[in-house]
């Protein structure tokens, strides 16, 4: 049995006993943390996207990588979770291995949000396992010193861009991507692509950090200025969102993008992106809208708050402010002068945070906690 087969039939006891002798036969010459395994939360969504792109930044910066599925049965190398929740659980903590994660979000004394607290405080009390955390924006900074955290193993690194795909849009771009969605073309169209649902399923229990109810409340208003009114959602679990637009009457389309290429084709569609949220690591929307020229409408969260001056590269809004939302997304509607500013200047944003510009911060991360190399392993 090769290890890629015994890792897809890891999932039963006996096939996880077959893939740790492979795996410790394999691994058993490497030198310690000579290998980065960077391991998803296997949602198919945002968090396995950021370990695509920090193992394609590793192997740029010559550092060696193995297989995710390896990292439980290996021992004594250098570990990424991209999901911090993944990180601070107990079996993740009880490991030989180097830890590292990223810490986007996740306020203690959140409402409603007891997973919150549960996962600060494992940090707390497992500060001193953490060889490295990502943070993106002062906030969580902050907050990671202070639950003990060493100052020199947090490092401020901002979400970045993927500019080959989301290419910079015009009316060409505009004209096909809405009639493949199916769009009107006098539309004026809103787009709203995040899960903003609890759980993978249909997401009828809004995730309220996300600001599914913000959203709604603030297109609500929208939509007695702009009659011509249309709103775009792409992924998992919109439920409330799809349910409360059907009772307000506002048309909408709901796609689920299969590829980068689709969502970045879904933005050229739009007239306006709102970023609705309590709180944000990025979220990478603000970086996407910019970078295909459309206008940001956001929250003043996460990372957005830090990359967005107000009225230059994009709108901001104090959180939970419906009414301001739905005002700045009018501005939108109303000036095309603008409009015109907004996508220069964020689509000039974009390219400053694009992946490979972020390598040097990357470097300076993997510095003392993973070995260097030369090309994957």
């Amino acid at each position: 049995m090769s290890l890629r087969a015994a890792a897809r039939r890891a999932a039963t006891p006996p096939a996880r006993l077959v893939l740790r002798g492979l795996v410790g036969a394999r691994t058993r010459g490497w030198a310690p943390c000579s290998r980065l395994f960077v391991v998803g939360d296997g949602g198919g969504w945002s968090l396995d996207e950021d370990a695509k792109h920090l193992t394609a930044a590793a192997h740029r910066l010559g550092v060696l990588t193995g297989p995710p599925a390896w990292a439980r049965f290996a021992h004594e190398q250098a570990v990424f979770h991209t999901s911090h929740f993944a990180a601070v659980h107990p079996r993740a903590l009880a490991t030989t291995h180097r830890l590292a994660t990223s810490w986007f979000h996740g306020r203690p004394g959140t409402p409603g949000y007891p997973a919150f607290d549960d996962a600060y405080e494992a940090l707390r009390r497992h500060a001193r396992l953490f060889w490295r955390v990502q943070v993106t924006h002062a906030e969580m900074h902050d907050l990671v010193l202070e639950a003990g955290v060493e100052p020199d193993r947090v490092f401020r690194i901002p979400i970045g861009i993927d500019l080959e795909h989301f290419a910079l849009g015009g009316p060409a771009e505009r004209a096909r991507a809405r009639a493949a969605l199916e769009l009107p073309v006098s539309a004026f169209v809103v787009g709203s692509f995040h899960k903003d649902g609890d759980g993978w399923g249909e997401g009828l229990q809004p995730k309220l950090v996300k600001g599914p109810d913000v959203l709604v409340a603030a297109l609500e208003a929208l939509v007695r200025d702009v009659p011509e009114l249309w709103v775009l959602l792409t992924g998992p679990a919109r439920g409330y969102v799809r349910r409360r637009l059907e009772e307000l009457g506002v048309p909408y389309r709901h796609v689920l993008a299969a590829s980068r290429e689709e969502l970045a084709g879904a933005y050229h569609a739009l007239d306006a992106y709102v970023v609705p949220s309590r709180q944000e690591g990025g979220p990478k929307a603000v970086l996407e809208s910019m970078a295909t020229g459309v206008p940001l409408v956001t929250t003043r969260v996460g990372q957005a708050q830090e990359l967005v001056a107000d009225g230059v590269n994009g709108l901001l809004v104090d959180v939970e402010d419906a009414d301001g939302l739905a005002t700045a997304v009018l501005r939108v509607h109303r000036d095309p002068s603008l409009v015109a500013s907004l996508r220069r200047a964020g689509r000039s944003t974009a390219e400053s945070y694009a992946y490979e510009r972020l390598d040097p911060l990357w470097a300076g991360f993997f510095e003392g906690f993973v070995g260097r190399g030369g090309a994957a392993g």
